[in-house]
């Protein structure tokens, strides 16, 4: 691959608008996605990054502005962009009634792919579901339904994944679970863009964080120069309590974090 693919960036947005008759959604945004690192586009609800997504997913049509994916116009290459990316959604999109196994030698087969089953074991293995791959996804926990989910999405080796507020509505290990998966899409060279509502979230997983507000991109930088905007802290020796997440993740077990999420049991997860 030549530098000047590599400095290419994986997405380009320029001036993107889009209204809803009288609601302007997005009112000129702009930001840059490098290859190989994890972007967070952090708002609060309503504030378009759904609607930001689905255009450079060529789900939907931008009003203006100009948008870019690994260099392919989303506007007018919608195709190959579609072949260059990967998208989920803010609720897993799994079918319960099979395995976790047979949903990606689903997908696998609607790809046309040669091995469908060694490309479904491997998946299984990279996201620690190899000892749940037989079980029906039904009983599964929330956060191995959006292991699988994100796995399914890796199906064919898309260069650009987009994650739509991956972890709403799961409980803090499951939180944990998907950070661990996000993490290990961007150390094997994926370009993820993620879309979330949680500060931690953006603060633990993002290489470059850019905040969505009334359809416009207020700052966009990394952790370190977003902090640098505000005055500099005045110190202060205080006794540090402990948060309610830390206090479960103690009472729970960290060993029940990674080897109950691939076993688990399957009373408790179904719930």
């Amino acid at each position: 691959m030549s530098t000047t693919t590599l400095a290419t960036p994986a997405v380009s947005v320029r001036g993107i608008e889009k209204a809803y008759k009288d609601l302007r959604v997005l009112r000129g945004v702009d930001f840059n996605v490098a290859r190989g690192t994890i972007f967070a586009l952090l708002g609060s609800n309503g504030a378009g990054k759904t609607t930001l997504v689905r255009i450079l997913a060529t789900l939907l049509k931008a009003d203006g502005g100009h948008a870019s994916v690994m260099g392919l116009d989303v506007a007018t290459r919608g195709d190959d962009v579609r072949e260059a990316i990967s998208l989920t959604g803010q609720f897993a999109a799994v079918d319960d009634v099979l395995s976790g196994r047979e949903n990606l030698l689903l997908v696998a087969r609607l790809r046309h792919l040669d091995d469908p089953g060694a490309v479904a074991d491997a998946l299984l293995e990279r996201f620690s579901l190899t000892d749940a791959a037989s079980r029906r996804v039904a009983t599964y926990s929330g956060g191995m339904r959006r292991r699988l989910d994100i796995a399914m999405s890796l199906i064919g080796s898309p260069a650009v994944i987009f994650l739509d507020e991956p972890t709403t509505g799961l409980d803090p290990q499951a939180r944990l679970e998907v950070w661990a998966a996000v993490r290990d899409l961007a150390a094997n060279g994926t370009t993820v863009l993620l879309t979330t509502q949680y500060l931690d979230e953006a603060e633990q997983l993002a290489d470059r964080i850019a905040i969505l507000h009334e359809g416009r991109i207020i700052v966009d930088g990394t952790l370190a120069e977003l902090k640098q905007l505000l005055p500099p802290a005045q110190v202060e020796y205080v006794e540090k309590q402990p948060t309610l997440e830390e206090v479960f993740l103690s009472i729970v077990g960290a060993d029940h974090t990674s080897a109950g999420a691939s076993a688990g049991d399957p009373e408790t997860e179904s719930r």
